[in-house]
């Protein structure tokens, strides 16, 4: 049988059992992609349970935990064109990926493609969808759906070549709003980055919250506008930020987070080129 087009590198951590459901939905999939687990150094029985139960599956295990860099390690491990990302809380819809295929293979400028996300057993539409599916970036001649600067990386997939030569998740971010930043380095590489609402991934996340995911999300925004885009740009999201921080103690946790950070954000800094700026700018406008 021929190899299917598309991989499937899911990160994880410590999440054995919401893994497991996760490799049953895929392993179902008509497409019989190659599924590989990067795992985030868990110190639950992750590792034995894959070998356990899934024996086909590929398992790359790391020493420590690398965040969201566990995806570019899956990346280069996996060969496939074209690789899909899942989180070990979310699968793809049945024919998702083969249509995914076929849109990277008409499109050779497609570098990154997002499909809308339906949430939990009642399969709601993530509110997400509607803001990328409504992006003012609007369509290109040569690029399915709309053109958009972000995207969840769960439902979305990655030409393999545009992915490497972007550098892929950035390491000063981590994990938590890491989307923008790669979404930008692929459009300043000449890449398209669109939303495509045809392709649909299922995301069915622990309804208890993540301690200190509110602040390491304002964090990565504003290390994002330190490291692309204009310095009074930069500087106003810190003003702001400063300013929530006298009351808010998610504001002031992500104020230590970034000024910790900030100087080797400073020493990694490439602003956008201009026709990419202006794009950014104009979604910063449409922003509700």
């Amino acid at each position: 049988m021929n190899q299917a087009p598309v991989g499937i590198v899911i990160a994880t951590r410590d999440r054995s059992a919401s893994l497991a459901r996760t490799l049953g939905r895929l392993l179902d999939l008509p497409e019989r992609p190659e599924i590989l687990v990067v795992d985030n150094a868990s110190t639950d029985d992750t590792r034995a349970r894959l070998a356990r139960d899934f024996p086909t599956v590929q398992v790359l295990s790391l020493p420590f935990n690398r965040g969201a860099l566990a995806r570019t390690d899956g990346v280069r491990r996996l060969r496939t064109p074209y690789v899909a990302f899942s989180d070990d809380d979310s699968w793809w819809a049945p024919g998702a990926l083969e249509l995914t295929a076929k849109l990277m293979d008409t499109h050779p400028r497609l570098g990154l493609v997002s499909a809308a996300t339906l949430v939990g057993p009642a399969e709601e539409p993530d509110p997400l969808n509607e803001v990328l599916g409504a992006s003012p970036l609007g369509p290109a001649r040569d690029l399915p759906g709309t053109q958009v600067l972000g995207f969840l990386a769960c439902a979305s997939v990655v030409r393999r070549e545009a992915y490497l030569d972007a550098g892929g998740f950035h390491p000063l971010l981590f994990f938590g709003g890491e989307e923008t930043l790669l979404a930008y380095d692929l459009a300043a590489r000449g890449w398209g980055v669109t939303h495509c609402p045809d392709l649909v991934a299922h995301h069915h996340p622990d309804p208890a919250p993540r301690n200190g995911r509110p602040a390491v999300q304002r964090r990565n925004e504003l290390l994002t506008a330190w490291l692309r885009r204009p310095v009074p740009h930069a500087l106003a999201g810190t003003r702001d930020l400063a300013a929530d921080a006298r009351r808010d103690p998610t504001a002031r946790q992500a104020l230590r987070q970034t000024l910790t950070r900030l100087p080797a954000a400073l020493r990694a800094r490439h602003p956008l080129p201009p026709h990419l700026e202006r794009a950014a700018r104009t979604l910063d406008g449409a922003q509700p």
